[in-house]
């Protein structure tokens, strides 16, 4: 597996990273432990040396999970966590008071079984808390040795600049990916600007620009794609055009329509770092395929400018959800 950068930082991780939350949050009934800890060190065996959790994912259950499966090579890998929610319940609401930012960390660091976190994000901006205090606890939280690295999440250029001038941040993670291109606007450029790695979640649509979701596909009951206007079963539908279009040229250059997708994502630019998720070997070793994949700038004109002409349909987020971040 190839190594990136995230920015300025100096932090380097695989050019893919595995994000975790699927294993036991948000996509249906959590994976058996064991299979689960089979996962992500069959992710390091094959490279992968950036792993992403959070708090609020399960509450605690996936951060625990990450603590067990990577404690053998720790020191070897770059474990990243968030806080940010109310007891660690995306429910609850937002909080990200100073106080609540220790506590978190003390608890994280537990959990993971290690004495630092390499990257500690803000899961969502806060507008209850000013971002220069939330900045001034992890730069605190630094020194200290406790925290090696500030990341935001879904946050807006303004409330990175202000973030960024109290305490350096690493990177941003928010969705980005063939079917949500908004970052290209504002937030590309800033973070080239500032010298800032970018780590897009959600880098296959959730799901659905691996070819393998449309309008009959069932989901279970506690997946949150239920609650999703995008993934309605009409907007599912109506959204085929681009899983087909993608189908098409994946079969052009041999490869999935995953491989593509991430592909793209990393031609972007070299300080992007995807984390696709997934409770499947096979498709660990599918979405790690795409780092060997290199896209000629024609190809990257091609996809860019087919994808440009599709409506994809349906918001990103419910709108509790959408509610939350605060850009």
């Amino acid at each position: 597996m190839q190594k990136r950068t995230l920015g300025k930082s100096g932090l380097e991780v695989s050019a893919l990273g595995l994000g975790c939350m699927g294993l036991s949050f948000g996509y249906g009934p959590a994976t058996d432990k064991q299979e689960a800890i089979k996962l992500i060190r069959g992710a390091y065996e094959r490279g992968v040396t950036f792993f992403d959790t959070a708090e609020a994912y399960g509450p605690y259950e996936n951060e625990q999970l990450l603590g067990e499966a990577l404690e053998p090579f720790r020191n070897d890998i770059v474990v990243a966590t968030k806080f940010g929610f109310k007891e660690g319940r995306t429910a609850s609401g937002l909080d990200s008071r100073p106080e609540t930012i220790r506590t978190v960390a003390e608890a994280s660091l537990k959990r993971l079984r290690t004495d630092v976190i390499d990257l500690f994000y803000q899961h969502r901006v806060d507008p209850n808390v000013p971002i220069e205090d939330v900045a001034g606890t992890i730069k605190d939280l630094i020194m200290e040795g406790k925290v090696k690295h500030f990341g935001l999440s879904e946050a807006g250029v303004e409330t990175i600049r202000k973030a960024h001038a109290i305490q350096p941040v690493a990177a941003l993670q928010s969705e980005y990916s063939l079917w949500w291109r908004e970052p290209e606007h504002e937030i590309l450029p800033a973070l080239e600007e500032l010298g800032i790695g970018f780590v897009p979640f959600s880098p296959l649509g959730k799901g659905f620009l691996t070819g393998k979701i449309d309008e009959t596909t069932s989901f279970d009951k506690t997946d949150f794609r239920t609650s999703v206007p995008r993934f309605s079963e009409e907007n599912r539908k109506e959204n085929q055009t681009l899983v087909d279009l993608l189908g098409k040229m994946a079969t052009e250059r041999n490869a999935s329509s995953a491989q593509i997708a991430l592909a793209w994502l990393l031609a972007q630019k070299p300080w992007i770092v995807p984390i696709p998720g997934t409770t499947k070997l096979h498709r660990l070793e599918e979405n790690n395929g795409a780092a060997a994949i290199t896209l000629s700038a024609e190809d990257l004109r091609t996809i860019t400018q087919a994808v440009s002409t599709i409506d994809v349909r349906g918001g990103r987020y419910n709108e509790q959800a959408q509610k939350m971040i605060n850009r």
